[in-house]
């Protein structure tokens, strides 16, 4: 695998298919703003009660550097690979083949688990059951790969309507429900103490993650140099106003409610619409689910042909016009087989959703590591401090951080045995 020695630009962006600052903001809100946040608000609140509140502002304090850590890696160094690309740069090829074979393996494990969340809420507000649970997955799932089957242009125009639907329906739910919230719900503030609070953090910290998938896009924006920092600070305004906004309105409105209920926001919109709740459940899950799949799949498919480039992938993933159509088929053969396993044997969620969550913490580790070694100045101090805070956070991942651990072992064997044949012929 060879290290990208400048920014070649993609087909795609040569072929006119760029994103401006809207599609880019809706992408990278996506990105973060995933079907977590139907369950999150009560996992936290179980940690720490009404201090989940001060849980949500710290860690949404500290996802502003890691979002702009990684604005400003993808600006300096547009790629496909993201992660990979500045690993490559950073570490040399080995360690970028690593995070790309995680990345890409994780994508279709994470989009599952997506899916999943959306078409469960689904077929419960529907009395649809498993088979429709079942049935939702494989729909969203199709929807989302084939958005990008028609190109990032298309993909971020459907995302950018989503997103701001999603928007509003969000703060009508919160609006709505304002006036049935209760002073007497955020006493006592933090019944079981700072470790309560802490504890809340280590759950929330996957609410805020999702930036290093936006990173392989940073290639296709028009100007990344401009527009990416500026998107980041827009999709950050957004998503924290957002979070923050339901932390607050499922404390207020459902007092201990939130702790012992698994679906908050099932919950609050019941409290603010009415009869119209169930539906609006429904619509607010499967945008989730698909946005942040949508997300996703875009940044899998540039990444395998990224790799595909650099030599950790056959060259003919690599290949092809302006959209990846190569790197989509290779994330669909491994879609595929996976969720005909976990929909025929009625495998939990709880898993897929954990080791997702070990891969991406990696990822993110990786890349803010890299940011340490490229970027100068204030950022690199800034990227010192990013790294230990996500290395600290990948720790509560436990034993599922055995899977990116073997990802790493197989790359790593498969570099020395590339190594031994190229020595062989010479």
């Amino acid at each position: 695998m060879t290290v990208p020695t400048s920014a070649r630009p993609r087909a795609d962006v040569a072929a006119g298919h760029r994103l401006g600052l809207g599609q880019g903001t809706a992408l990278l809100t996506g990105a973060v703003l995933g079907p977590g946040i139907l369950a999150l608000p009560h996992a936290a609140a179980s940690a720490a009660g009404p201090a989940a509140l001060a849980a949500w502002a710290l860690l949404l304090a500290l996802s502003v550097p890691v979002a702009f850590t990684f604005a400003a890696l993808g600006a300096r160094f547009p790629d496909g690979g993201g992660v990979a690309a500045f690993a490559a740069r950073a570490f040399g090829p080995r360690t970028s083949a690593a995070v790309g074979w995680l990345f890409l393996a994780v994508v279709p494990v994470g989009t599952l688990a997506g899916a999943m969340i959306g078409g469960g809420y689904v077929a419960n507000a529907a009395g649809w059951g498993r088979p429709g649970a079942a049935a939702m997955t494989v729909v969203l799932l199709a929807a989302a790969f084939a958005a990008n089957h028609g190109g990032l242009r298309m993909s971020g125009r459907v995302q950018l309507v989503l997103v701001a639907g999603l928007a509003v329906l969000l703060a009508v739910a919160v609006l709505a429900s304002a006036p049935h919230a209760d002073a007497a719900n955020f006493t006592p503030f933090a019944p079981y103490g700072i470790g309560g609070v802490v504890h809340a953090a280590g759950v929330l910290f996957f609410a805020f993650a999702g930036w290093e998938a936006a990173s392989h896009l940073s290639a296709d924006f028009a100007d990344p140099r401009r527009l990416l920092p500026r998107a980041t600070g827009l999709a950050l305004a957004l998503v924290g106003t957002l979070y923050l906004a339901l932390a607050a309105s499922v404390t207020g409105v459902l007092g201990e409610r939130a702790e012992t209920s698994p679906v908050p926001l099932a919950l609050l919109m019941e409290t603010g619409l009415g009869d119209l709740a169930r539906a609006a459940t429904a619509v607010a899950a499967m945008v989730l689910s698909f946005v942040a799949m949508n997300t996703y799949v875009a940044g899998g498919s540039r990444l395998g042909a990224a790799l595909a480039r650099d030599g950790a992938l056959p060259a003919w993933f690599g290949r092809g016009g302006p959209v990846p159509h190569r790197g989509l088929l290779l994330l669909e053969a491994l879609a595929l087989p996976l969720t005909v396993a976990v929909t025929a044997t009625g495998f939990g969620l709880d898993p897929l959703l954990r080791a997702t969550a070990a891969c991406l913490a990696s990822v993110t580790v990786v890349g803010m590591a890299s940011a340490t070694r490229l970027l100068t100045g204030r950022a690199r101090a800034a990227a010192r401090l990013t790294t230990a805070f996500t290395a600290l956070a990948a720790l509560s991942c436990g034993p599922y951080l055995a899977i990116p651990a073997a990802v790493a072992a197989v790359a790593a064997l498969r570099g020395r045995l590339t190594s031994s044949k190229v020595e062989d012929l010479r």
